[in-house]
C-alpha cells in the first residue's frame, strides 16, 4: 500500500502593523478621496455657493448645500486637489481668511433653516502667507472656533486625510468627530515637530509616533468619537467603499444628534470641548 506524502504548509507571514508614519503617507496619498469625491459619492445633489461677501472666494474651501440620504445638509470641506493644476489653484488645501469667513457665512444660513452641517477636514494647515496674515488669518481661525462652538444645529466633522493644526480645527468644532482609519490629526506636521525638537526633519517618523496623531490613538485620548473603517490598503484603493462607509457613519451621527434640542446640542458641545485634555 503506497503511503501518501504529507507536505507541510509554510507558516503564514505576519503582516507588520502600520506605523504612525505609514498612516501619514497614506493620508497624503494623491489618489485618496478628496472633497469632490465625497460630494459626488455621498451627496445625491449639491449646489456650491461662493464668496465671503467681504474680499473674494477662496477655492481652498468648498461650501454648499446638498442631500445625504434624506438629510438636507450644509457641506464644508478643504479642497486640496487631485492634480498638480488643481493643487496650485486650490493652494494645496491651505485656506485663507476669506475661506473661513465663507464657511461661517453659510453655516449661519444652515442654522437659520435647522440644517445639519457636515465638514470634511483635509489640509496641511492654514495658509501662512503675508496676504493671509494681513487679512487677519489668526482672527478668522479664532472667530471660527468661537462661532462653530455656539451654533444651534448639529455639526458632524469627518477628518478624511490630514488634519493640520488650526487650519483644520477652524472647521472641526462639532458634536460628533469622525475620523477615517488612515487619516491623521495633529497640532503640527511630523516634519515640523522633528525640526523643532531635534532640528532634523529626517526624524519625522519618530515625531509622528510621539505625537499620537492616528485615529486609534486619538479615539483612546477622547479627541474623536468614532473611527470610520477603510478598505484594505487605504481609501485610495477603493474610493466608492470608503465613501459609502463615511456616508453611513455621517447619517448615523445626524440621526443621533437630531434627538437633541438646539440648547442641548450647544451644552453638550461645550462640555465636549471643555473635556479635551482631561485624562483622569
Amino acid at each position: 500500500m503506497a503511503t501518501q506524502k504529507v507536505t507541510k504548509k509554510a507558516p503564514a507571514k505576519k503582516v507588520a502593523a502600520a506605523t504612525a508614519w505609514d498612516k501619514v503617507k497614506i493620508a497624503r496619498d494623491a489618489k485618496r478621496p478628496h472633497i469632490w469625491d465625497f460630494i459626488n459619492n455621498v451627496c445625491s445633489d449639491f449646489e456650491e455657493l461662493h464668496g465671503d461677501r467681504l474680499v473674494n472666494d477662496d477655492s481652498a474651501m468648498v461650501a454648499g448645500f446638498g442631500t445625504i440620504g434624506s438629510e438636507k445638509v450644509l457641506v464644508l470641506g478643504h479642497h486640496k486637489g487631485a492634480t498638480v493644476e488643481e493643487n496650485m489653484a486650490a493652494n494645496f488645501g491651505m485656506v485663507n481668511p476669506d475661506g473661513y469667513r465663507k464657511a461661517m457665512r453659510l453655516a449661519k444660513l444652515a442654522e437659520r433653516f435647522h440644517n445639519p452641517i457636515v465638514t470634511f477636514v483635509d489640509t496641511p494647515g492654514a495658509y501662512p502667507g503675508k496676504e493671509a496674515e494681513e487679512r487677519g488669518q489668526a482672527e478668522a481661525i479664532a472667530k471660527s472656533l468661537e462661532f462653530f462652538s455656539g451654533l444651534k444645529t448639529p455639526i458632524v466633522v469627518v477628518i478624511t486625510g490630514e488634519g493640520g493644526s488650526g487650519g483644520a480645527l477652524a472647521i472641526a468644532v462639532g458634536d460628533k468627530i469622525l475620523m477615517m482609519e488612515n487619516a491623521v490629526y495633529s497640532v503640527i506636521s511630523p516634519e515640523g515637530c522633528a525640526g523643532i525638537l531635534w532640528r532634523d526633519g529626517t526624524k519625522a517618523p519618530e515625531a509622528a509616533e510621539a505625537l499620537k496623531i492616528t485615529a486609534p490613538d486619538l479615539l483612546k485620548l477622547g479627541a474623536i468619537d468614532e473611527v470610520v473603517p477603510e478598505p484594505a490598503g487605504g481609501a485610495h484603493k477603493n474610493q466608492k467603499t470608503a465613501c459609502a462607509n463615511v456616508k453611513k457613519a455621517v447619517l448615523a451621527a445626524i440621526k443621533e444628534l437630531k434627538k437633541l434640542t438646539p440648547e442641548e446640542l450647544v451644552e453638550a458641545r461645550y462640555a465636549k470641548i471643555r473635556s479635551y485634555g482631561n485624562f483622569y
